[in-house]
């Protein structure tokens, strides 16, 4: 038994004050953020000065007595804000590139009581300077709350409360399956079923067409012009929703179902910069493999990502059987196996998942990744 970070999301319903005063935080967290950032800019280009968080957070206390708005807001919230900047800088100095900017108003959504400032008393939100704002608690919030984050979505709050659970492992499966993901049919399994892939963006894109049309014809930042973006935000907020349920079912009945998972270590960013982004990114490979990590993580089961170079190219006896992207069926001479081109990939992938187990062990749910086997 062990300790997992979940996040539960609620609904809000603020009334009419309280949704001034969330609109008023964030604005007035905004501002604060713009702030530390042109700081830190500042300092380093005239006095080649590095500011830290503990530096900006010292200034806090006297920066409420020249901006009275700042004492409006919970006081570690404001210091959350500042561990945003601090995390950006680390961020962007860690990757190379993306150097922080200034939020733009509509740009910043949310902010975060780190410790204390809140409480959930029935089915009302007790939030410090705020009030208490009805949620609807549709299931329970399990374990130890260490953190509330407020955000804001298409004109709706929400509540997400960050926690530590125990995780329940499901009783031993001997169970095993290979996952082949793909665009023509969303995932193939060694066991030889086939999963469609719903394509939910594609079926919502004459829709979305004709909405964004509308947009380009409203002069911009008047009222029709807001409402037809809100429009157009709510249909991607909708094919975001059918995707992400489609693939938590799909997900928790795979882990559910076996006990070892082996899926390619694919490089998804690559891929979504070909002339096939459209149909990456509307499979959403990566968000799909996230959760069967955490699934299986959290009920002890084993997921094993495998080097993805040649699994099409390759039968599961060893032979190598080279094949055009276009050719779609799978025949070996070596040893006389006859199937699909996915099919065969599935096989292959959890042949090298069970090699990668029995040489590696699991590190939190997950085998080491493999060389080209």
């Amino acid at each position: 038994m062990w300790k997992t970070r979940r996040t539960y999301k609620y609904r809000l319903w603020p009334n009419r004050k309280q949704r001034e005063r969330l609109g008023e935080t964030l604005e007035v967290c905004r501002e604060l953020y713009n702030d530390a950032l042109q700081e830190r800019r500042d300092a380093w280009k005239t006095c080649r000065l590095s500011v830290s968080f503990n530096m900006q957070s010292a200034q806090l206390p006297g920066c409420k007595t020249v901006c009275p708005g700042l004492d409006s807001v919970y006081s570690q919230v404001l210091q959350d804000v500042l561990h945003r900047v601090d995390k950006t800088y680390k961020a962007f100095f860690h990757r190379g590139r993306g150097f922080p900017r200034c939020k733009g108003k509509g740009w910043f959504d949310s902010f975060t009581y780190p410790q204390l400032g809140f409480s959930l008393q029935g089915n009302r939100l007790a939030l410090s300077k705020i009030g208490n704002v009805k949620i609807n608690l549709h299931r329970p919030v399990l374990g130890e709350i260490k953190t509330l984050t407020l955000k804001q979505e298409n004109d709706k709050w929400y509540a997400c409360f960050s926690c530590m659970v125990d995780t329940e492992p499901l009783p031993a499966n001997d169970a095993l399956v290979g996952i082949d993901v793909g665009l023509e049919s969303f995932a193939v399994t060694s066991d030889g079923e086939i999963i469609d892939n719903p394509r939910w963006f594609r079926q919502a894109q004459a829709k979305l067409r004709r909405k964004q049309r509308h947009v380009s014809r409203c002069k911009k930042r008047s009222h029709g012009w807001r409402k037809a973006c809100r429009q157009v935000a709510l249909l991607h907020k909708r094919v975001f929703h059918q995707r992400h349920d489609f693939q938590h079912k799909l997900s928790r009945e795979i882990v559910n179902a076996k006990g070892m998972i082996a899926v390619e270590d694919l490089n998804i960013q690559g891929l979504a910069k070909s002339k096939l982004a459209k149909s990456v990114h509307d499979a959403a490979w990566s968000a799909f493999i996230r959760k069967l990590a955490y699934k299986a993580e959290s009920a002890g089961r084993w997921l094993v990502k495998v080097d993805p170079r040649g699994t099409s190219q390759q039968c599961p006896c060893g032979a190598l059987v080279p094949k055009k992207l276009w050719q779609r069926d799978h025949t070996c001479t070596a040893c006389g196996l006859e199937t699909t081109r996915d099919h065969a990939s599935a096989l292959e992938i959890l042949r090298r998942g069970l090699c990668l187990v029995s040489a590696t062990p699991a590190i939190g749910g997950r085998a080491c990744r493999s060389p080209w086997l």
